[in-house]
């Protein structure tokens, strides 16, 4: 299956010229050597696992590099990604790079109970059953000992940065092989202080979330234990080192993947005239009657268009172009909704005295409720069943905020009203639903408006939920960025059709106008180089 979004459009009325192109494609990238880099065809996933007997060690680990529309995942070691990463030629990995930062690389562990998996554990097992029996002999045997310490040495760059140069060479003259042979020889090897000498070099190395860890490796008493402890944290830091790589090149891949797409669907257009209905029914809609100046016409329409990926209608077909995007705003539009849900009870609850009263009460409820929400979507859960629960919830932290200060619980009138409020939020018709609603528009509006600085402050109902509320509209914001940069023109070429008046003032094209806007406007201003900071 091609890793081109493009290919996939549209594809009952164009099956034909899909398969001239991709033919024409396969045969250039085969041309230019460019079809071995995440290739998805068996042939290259199965090149990818080829590897000599020394690679099923633990010296190189292997990772699950996750994968994306049409792709499985592959299994890769880490001088293969950083191949992968320096010439990167898949679109949608790199798409989901730039736009996705919880995109990470995964240990990869061979299935339960498959034959790669009990060839394993049956080579780990007789490996530290042998180094047991080596050093529990009078007068101990170091033969694994060593392998294992020559091992470790020849594993430790691949967790270092290199900016840790020194601490590699100290390394490697404290683990100095004819030091170790020859105190080996003489019966005089201390296996336990090198154990500890590695522990204190991997402290200075980890991350911080790997200190936990590496403190409980000085706790174990056993020598054998220790050293498996150890390989078993190591291949930890590789993974972190393998993310910290995919992290580093995350800034590359942003800079080059926007102006790839955009040249590559410009070379789609050349061949495909059928145009994208969904894509051109999406802008219209959003066609203002009364607009004098095209230019400006253009522009509001974009930017009230991409104000609808906020919440997707669930009967109206996406628009082609932003297919590999579906799922991540639907996503988001779905953390919108219980944003607004959030707000909303939170909104209502300040009518009772003990939570607009007691900012810690009305701080702690509010963390309930972005817990309780999280399901409120899901197919299987009625949002009226949810929020019957959500009810009874409010409905006991309430009365034991009261009763905490000796209050009368809420009288049967009161209650029956607040829960008539609460149980009504369900509808996303309701008042205080469409209130919230306005409000997260606005700020998100706002956000896109941004140019630099701080984020806007949260609207009212928002300020206890400000967290999630910046990190939704930054995300959609680089949704929105990202893809205007690449569809802009083409967004602005289909909408300025009917307009000849609507050419760009100065020679600039609409895509200039609508991210560094004119005197009147300035909705995306620096979007792309803040989405990619």
């Amino acid at each position: 299956m091609s890793s081109d979004p493009f290919s996939r459009m549209n594809t009952d009325r164009t099956n034909g010229y899909h398969s001239e192109m991709n033919n024409t494609e396969a045969n250039s990238a085969k041309a230019n050597g460019t079809d071995a880099l995440l290739d998805t065809s068996p042939q290259a996933s199965a090149s990818l696992r080829c590897r000599t007997d020394s690679e099923s060690s633990d010296k190189l680990t292997r990772f699950i590099l996750p994968g994306t529309n049409g792709s499985p995942p592959k299994v890769l070691t880490l001088n293969e990604l950083a191949n992968v990463f320096k010439n990167i030629q898949n679109m949608e990995l790199a798409h989901e790079i730039a736009l996705n930062l919880e995109f990470k690389l995964q240990p990869y562990e061979p299935p339960e109970n498959s034959l790669e998996r009990r060839i394993k554990d049956i080579l780990h097992k007789s490996f530290w059953d042998n180094l047991r029996e080596e050093l529990n002999q009078t007068p101990p045997c170091y033969n694994h000992a060593m392998q294992l310490l020559d091992d470790i040495k020849e594993c430790f760059p691949q967790i270092l940065s290199p900016a840790n140069k020194r601490i590699l060479e100290h390394f490697n003259e404290v683990l100095d092989e004819a030091v170790i042979r020859q105190q080996a020889e003489k019966g005089v090897l201390d296996f336990r202080s090198y154990a500890d000498f590695v522990i204190e070099i991997m402290g200075k190395s980890c991350a911080p979330a790997r200190d936990e860890l590496i403190q409980n490796l000085t706790k174990i008493k056993d020598v054998v234990n220790t050293f498996k402890a150890i390989l078993e944290t190591m291949t930890l830091m590789k993974l972190d080192m393998a993310n910290f790589l995919l992290d580093f090149s995350r800034n590359d891949i942003m800079a080059n993947s926007a102006e790839y797409e955009k040249q590559k669907f410009n070379k789609y257009l050349e061949y495909y005239k059928f145009g994208f209905p969904a894509t051109q029914n999406w802008l219209n809609r959003h066609r203002s009657r009364d607009a004098n100046n095209a230019a400006s016409a253009v522009y509001q329409i974009i930017s009230s268009a991409y104000m609808e990926l906020m919440d997707w209608p669930d009967n109206v077909e996406f628009p082609e172009v932003l297919s590999m995007d579906k799922e991540r705003t639907l996503k988001l539009g779905l953390r919108a909704k219980r944003l607004c849900v959030c707000a909303s009870l939170a909104s209502i609850c300040l009518a009772v005295p003990i939570i607009s009263q007691r900012p810690y009460n009305r701080i702690e409820l509010s963390k309930q409720f972005e817990i309780l929400v999280q399901n409120i979507y899901d197919k299987e859960n009625a949002a009226g069943a949810v929020m019957e629960n959500i009810w009874e919830q409010v409905k006991i932290k309430i009365n034991q905020y009261l009763q905490k200060e000796q209050q009368s619980v809420m009288d049967e009138a009161f209650e029956s009203m607040l829960k008539t409020q609460v149980l009504q939020i369900a509808n996303k018709d309701s008042p205080v639903r469409q209130l919230m609603w306005k409000r997260l528009q606005t700020y998100f509006r706002l956000m896109l408006d941004l140019k630099t600085g701080s984020a806007p402050p949260p609207p009212p109902g928002f300020i206890d939920f400000k967290g999630e509320l910046e990190s939704y509209a930054v995300a959609l914001r680089r949704v929105i960025a990202y893809n205007h940069s690449v569809f802009g023109d083409y967004f602005a070429q289909i909408l300025s059709k009917d307009h000849a008046e609507g050419s760009a003032p100065n020679g600039k094209n609409q895509t200039e106008i609508f991210m560094n806007g004119d005197k009147k406007h300035n909705l995306l201003a620096s979007g792309v180089a803040q989405a990619h900071q």
